[in-house]
């Protein structure tokens, strides 16, 4: 009996076209895979940037590229649009997690909330104490929030190296830790690492989160929409001295959460809409010019049964997670190790300090925070997680990866301290994800095989 006879009546060239576009979906969304790929672009990076063809890495990254029209110009190298303006993008996917999580996720309830908000406040204070212990002197100070971020792609991709012997519950315990880590990085740049605030800039960007409020508020649902307000709003804050990737973050917190579609409205144009297509089936009316209306209405209908904060995660992630991030890791990742003088003392001290707080800091943090807030009874641990759980968290915590490089671009601004702290954060991500994975397979129960079937059961 043919199960699929739709399938089965399709040309075999349809047949594999969407058999291979089924396997690329599914490949684009492995978060294991994301994080190969993220690794890949910063050892090509690194490569590059120390192979004979070192010049063309160096220039390629500071080819000024000039965008705008009329007066209103923006010349800028390469690497500003990528650091600046493509990972805005990054910062808006974190802020619709953010905004998720707020509203029906692990921060969504006050004691749910608060065994995530302890071990990440603890994986930030412990390594950001550590770093400054070593580097308590101007300027490798600045480079104090280096190790505080965790990389929540990174991270997630390398716990699903571990399989299906993750209980879901730790899985949940790293996203939300890592989601409260970026929140956390969002105000440490906010306060710390943006330049002095200017007036008519922040009116600027007050025009655009107003024309972000008023189209929300007439209806209008298309995420392209928002395109201009969201340019508004990050020229803004470029002007007003704030980084301006903290556009995406606003843009994400104030993406609505609730879909329309839950509306009698839209399930009742769905209907229509299928009824009209079944009546001109029987009617034998095949003109395609009629069904456009129909047509329109249920892509309205099945856009609006999402809420806008995860249709617009969605739709973002794979563009993320395989162009944003990998783009950035190329771009940011290249140290030239001829340059790092490992004779000097700063430069030693501030990668020393960097992957000390990140592979220690960062788990250490995490566990007594944790270990506190269970003892005096604040909170107790969810099922299926224990104590060795809570260890494998806090080690793949210390993959700061893609939020640590940023933020080291913030932190320094010559090549000499920069390219130590990015080589810190380099080898103490990787040395975290084998630790992470090592501690792993030895402390998680192994999945019971499953026993074979005996010819008689049925």
């Amino acid at each position: 009996m043919n199960r699929h006879p739709q399938r089965s009546s399709l040309p075999p060239a349809h047949l594999v076209a969407q058999r291979v576009f089924s396997a690329i979906e599914r490949f684009l969304h492995v978060e294991a895979v994301s994080g190969i790929v993220l690794l890949a672009a910063a050892a090509t990076a690194l490569i590059w940037a120390n192979s004979p063809a070192s010049a063309s890495y160096q220039h390629l990254w500071h080819a000024p590229l000039t965008v705008g029209f009329g007066e209103l110009v923006l010349s800028q190298p390469l690497e500003f649009w990528i650091n600046d303006g493509l990972m805005t993008i990054f910062f808006l996917v974190v802020g619709l997690e953010i905004r998720r999580e707020m509203h029906e996720g692990a921060l969504s309830r006050v004691r749910q909330a608060t065994l995530p908000l302890a071990a990440a406040l603890g994986g930030v204070l412990a390594p950001a104490l550590i770093y400054l212990s070593i580097n308590a002197e101007p300027p490798l100070e600045d480079g104090w929030a280096i190790p505080t971020a965790t990389d929540i792609a990174f991270a997630v991709g390398v716990l699903a190296l571990l399989g299906k012997a993750v209980p879901p519950s730790v899985r949940i315990l790293l996203l939300a830790l890592a989601v409260i880590d970026d929140i956390v990085a969002v105000v440490v740049i906010a306060l710390f690492y943006s330049a002095g605030f200017s007036a008519d800039g922040l009116l600027i960007s007050l025009g655009g989160v107003l024309l972000v409020l008023a189209l929300q508020h007439l209806g209008v649902r298309a995420a392209l929409a928002y395109v201009v307000p969201g340019a508004i709003l990050w020229f803004g804050l470029l002007r007003a001295g704030v980084h301006p990737t903290l556009a995406g973050v606003i843009l994400g917190l104030l993406t609505p959460t609730r879909a329309l579609g839950a509306s009698e409205g839209f399930f009742g144009a769905a209907t229509r809409a299928l009824n009209d297509f079944r009546q001109r089936a029987r009617s034998g009316r095949r003109d395609p010019s009629e069904l456009r209306q129909p047509l329109k209405e249920l892509r309205v209908a099945q856009r609006e049964l999402l809420p806008p904060a995860v249709r617009v995660q969605m739709a973002l992630h794979p563009w993320v997670a395989y162009g944003v991030m990998p783009l950035f890791a190329l771009a940011n990742a290249g140290i030239t190790l001829d340059d790092i003088d490992i004779s000097d003392a700063a430069a030693r001290s501030v990668a020393f300090g960097v992957f000390i707080a990140l592979v220690l800091g960062k788990p250490l943090g995490i566990f007594l925070a944790t270990w506190l807030v269970v003892r005096f009874n604040v909170c107790s641990l969810p099922a299926d997680v224990t104590w060795r759980s809570v260890a494998l968290v806090g080690c793949l915590g210390g993959i700061g990866f893609t939020m640590s490089i940023f933020i080291a671009t913030l932190a320094f601004g010559g090549e000499g301290l920069l390219g130590a702290a990015k080589l810190g954060v380099l080898v103490a991500s990787a040395t975290a994800a084998v630790v992470g994975v090592l501690f792993g397979k030895a402390v998680l129960p192994r999945p019971a095989a499953k026993r074979p079937r005996q010819a008689n059961e049925h």
